[in-house]
């Protein structure tokens, strides 16, 4: 009497050929069939008659189908689909073994179940990422993180999300001058460079509190000018004095926004890229006019000091003129420290950013107005010049009018006061309402895609991905699973 194994040998035997010989027909070349096939049969000593074999499998044989167990949701694929990208979780035999459940004869992963999804289609697709649109950015990042898809697969997902990929930013190559650019240039390195950046937004806030005070009526000087021989005028005096609390604050400002610009000048990796950088513009000039009216202080005791030789009165007086409105305009210099916190703030980043993608609208909405303007201004003249009480005398007047009532302010200084040139100014201003509407959704949007963009950056930079892997099986050699040993 035969033995179940030499049976169901002769079995396997006898099958291999039949395929072989239907399948010679259509030139489909299979497999040869090595002596050990025939061996591979599972030997049973209780064998019940039942054929349980399992052919031994080589490593060229990619057609074998492997079951993947995620959550209790069951996904078949191919070997050969997984050994495309060997570097990964699910394309290296020797990473995925270990969650190898033998009594099931499948890969068991404990893991969110749409993500994999579109883990599974990335190898079968040969590398083609896509998000479900029901999974969290975060969770799904985690789940690339966990399945080791690469850096390659992590950029791509990004770039396709919308995230701007991060220009490599230099360091100084001495160690000194790195240290000292990281605890100026970049405030999260360190608690040392949080510190830093706080004293620069005090000092910032501080110097514009200054600004806005020192204009103040009872804050100001007044200096006295003899215009006749017995008359004077009482002016402004433009130049501090620097004995004023006010001027020595804003010393001590000066000295923190200069000493903080040195230093990070001397400490750049790069002294070209420095001197390009827009921020960098804004702080210096947000310390020129100091020194400047510094230099005007100086000059007016040197004049005090040793004056100069008598002019003519109107001389004098286009002189003084010219120099108060320098003054005024350096003065309004200072005003644009105010763009400094847009180092330290991100808020202010998202909008310069959202303005600068909403360029083309902006530019829509202006070339508008200025049609309603014009179009407006012209129909209410003629519309109003019968009237003996109108306040259009000629349609350059009418462009203020246009203005604030498109853009629905209604100062109320001039207004319409016939029944056709009130009809133009309700027309003006539905008009102006229609045409402020049409971009604002787009610069919305933009807004929101650049707010969420950073929020969701700064999210997945703060995690640090320790999340709870699947419990893997820890096989001795394949079949056996550890656990604990019972004891005798």
């Amino acid at each position: 009497m035969l033995s179940p194994s030499t049976t169901c040998s002769g079995t396997i035997r006898k099958y291999y050929e039949k395929l072989k010989d239907a399948t010679s027909e259509r030139k489909i070349s299979l497999p040869q069939l090595s002596p050990h096939d025939d061996e591979g049969v599972h030997q049973n000593p209780q064998y019940t008659g039942q054929h349980h074999f399992h052919p031994v499998i080589h490593d060229h044989d990619y057609c074998e189908r492997v079951v993947i167990n995620v959550g209790g949701l069951r996904y078949e694929t191919q070997i050969r689909t997984l050994n495309q990208f060997p570097d990964t979780l699910l394309g290296d035999p020797s990473r995925r073994i270990r969650y190898f459940d033998p009594v099931r004869n499948e890969y068991y992963f404990d893991r969110h179940r749409n993500c994999f999804e579109a883990i599974i289609y990335y190898y079968q697709s040969g590398g083609r990422l896509r998000r479900p649109v029901n999974v969290p950015l975060d969770v799904f990042s985690e789940e690339i993180q966990f399945y080791e898809l690469g850096d390659y697969a992590i950029t791509k997902f990004r770039e396709d999300e919308g995230f701007i990929k991060e220009e490599e930013k230099p360091l100084p190559t001495n160690d000194l001058q790195r240290k000292v650019w990281l605890l100026f240039e970049y405030p999260e390195s360190s608690q040392h460079a949080r510190i830093v950046a706080i004293i620069s937004v005090f000092v910032i806030l501080l110097s514009i509190v200054i600004f806005c005070l020192e204009t103040l009526p009872e804050f100001k000087h007044y200096k006295v000018f003899n215009t006749t021989a017995n008359g004077t005028k009482i002016e402004e005096d433009e130049v501090p004095d620097v004995t004023d609390p006010f001027f020595i604050v804003e010393t001590l400002c000066i000295i923190w926004f200069t000493f903080e610009l040195l230093v990070r000048f001397l400490a750049c990796p790069s002294k070209y890229v420095f001197a390009k950088d827009i921020m960098n513009m804004i702080d210096l000039v947000a310390i020129i006019p100091y020194f400047i009216t510094l230099a005007t202080i100086v000059a007016e005791k040197e004049e005090v000091i040793a004056p100069k030789a008598p002019v003519s009165p109107n001389k004098e007086g286009n002189n003084q003129a010219m120099s108060l409105a320098i003054l005024r305009v350096i003065r309004l210099v200072r005003v644009f420290r105010i763009f400094k916190l847009s180092r330290h703030s991100k808020g202010l980043q998202i909008l310069g950013r959202t303005l600068k993608a909403s360029m083309r609208e902006l530019g829509l909405l202006m070339f508008f107005l200025f049609i309603g303007v014009v179009l407006f201004s012209s129909t209410v003249y003629f519309a109003e010049a019968g009237s003996p009480h109108s306040h259009f005398k000629s349609i350059p007047d009418g462009f203020w009018w246009a203005v604030v009532t498109m853009t629905t302010v209604g100062y109320g200084d001039m207004t319409p006061v016939g029944v056709w040139g009130k009809i133009v100014g309700s027309l003006c201003a539905i008009a102006g309402v229609l045409t402020i509407a049409l971009p604002v959704p787009v610069i919305v949007s933009n807004f929101n895609y650049f707010y969420h963009r950073e929020t969701d950056q700064e999210e997945m930079q703060s995690q640090n991905f320790n999340h709870v892997q699947s419990c893997p099986y820890m096989p001795g050699f394949l079949g056996e699973t550890k656990g604990p040993k019972n004891k005798p």
